[in-house]
């Protein structure tokens, strides 16, 4: 009797190893992620969210991939990856000679992929009629100097890239307190511009050339201005043609930093993006891809019926 329950001790024991262990590789069946499949999730610089929705949204159609975005500052997005929090992100520059060391500590090598050239535009409200702005009157603004019609500057976050972008060129490390105002997001910046004369507002290029059906009653209200460089002749519009040339004074890259460590959807999602496919949706959303895609023509000979 004793014999027959430890017997049957065992061969329960066995049946509950061998059911769970089931269960375990069936869940990491269903969540097995490979570079073209799974699910994963991507921090992104909110300057830059739509070009980066319209990529995910292109890449699910053609794979059995979900991509989960999550839209803030800079700073923040920055702070994900350096915590750990995220290991897929996406940026409006490279990471410098610190955060990269940040990595090396670790023993980690970040996969930077470069697939657009972006930039900051300046925009202001449709009752003005001038639709030039210098740089140097901008960042003398920002310095303290009120010699221009410029009322005020309206970034969308504190720790935004844009921030960010004019500081280094103002020299500053932190926003004046006087005359510069803050909000949450680019359509937040836009909103107030059509509503206040003389402000100037300050935003990623992308959401002038992708702006959501709310805000394109927003857009008809507003200037993207022109923009003369520091030591150069002529004023620029954010425009492909001018971001190809190299004549925008406000120019900056786009990158997804990957620092997944293994060949998941990071590798294949950076690869797409800088692929015939992913440029070409670059090109259509009004920015500059890196890799410009070529164009196939076909040359048709046809017989003439009339001699």
């Amino acid at each position: 009797m004793k014999k027959f329950k430890f017997i049957s001790g065992i061969f329960l024991f066995s049946f509950i190893f061998i059911f769970f262990n089931c269960r375990k590789n069936e869940n990491n069946n269903d969540n097995n992620e490979t570079i073209l499949k799974g699910k994963a999730t991507i921090f992104v610089d909110e300057t830059i969210t739509p070009i980066v929705e319209d990529e995910v949204m292109v890449f699910e159609s053609n794979y059995d991939a979900k991509l989960t975005l999550v839209s803030k500052s800079e700073s923040e997005v920055l702070n994900s990856l350096f915590n750990g929090k995220a290991n897929i992100v996406i940026l409006a520059r490279n990471l410098n000679e610190k955060e990269l060391k940040v990595f090396e500590q670790k023993k980690i090598q970040p996969r930077i992929t470069k697939f657009a050239i972006d930039g900051i535009s300046f925009v202001s409200n449709k009752s003005s009629n001038d639709t030039l702005i210098s740089l140097k009157d901008v960042l003398g603004f920002m310095k303290g100097e009120r010699n221009s019609n410029i009322k005020g500057l309206v970034f969308d976050n504190p720790n935004s890239s844009t921030v960010s972008y004019i500081n280094n060129l103002a020299g500053l490390e932190s926003l004046p307190e006087k005359d510069v105002y803050t909000f949450k997001t680019n359509n937040d910046v836009l909103k107030f511009v059509s509503e206040n004369d003389g402000m100037i507002g300050v935003v990623g290029v992308n959401w002038l050339s992708q702006p959501t059906p709310q805000m394109e009653s927003v857009l008809k209200k507003i200037n993207v201005l022109s923009v003369k460089g520091l030591n150069k002749d002529g004023y620029f519009a954010p425009s492909q043609n001018n971001f190809a040339e190299g004549t925008y004074p406000l120019l900056r890259d786009l990158y997804i930093v990957n620092c997944q460590g293994y060949s998941g959807l990071g590798m294949g999602f950076a690869s797409f993006i800088a692929g015939d496919i992913g440029q070409r949706i670059v090109l259509k959303a009004g920015l500059l891809p890196f890799n410009i895609p070529t164009r196939k023509l076909n040359i048709i000979h046809s017989k003439s019926i009339n001699k």
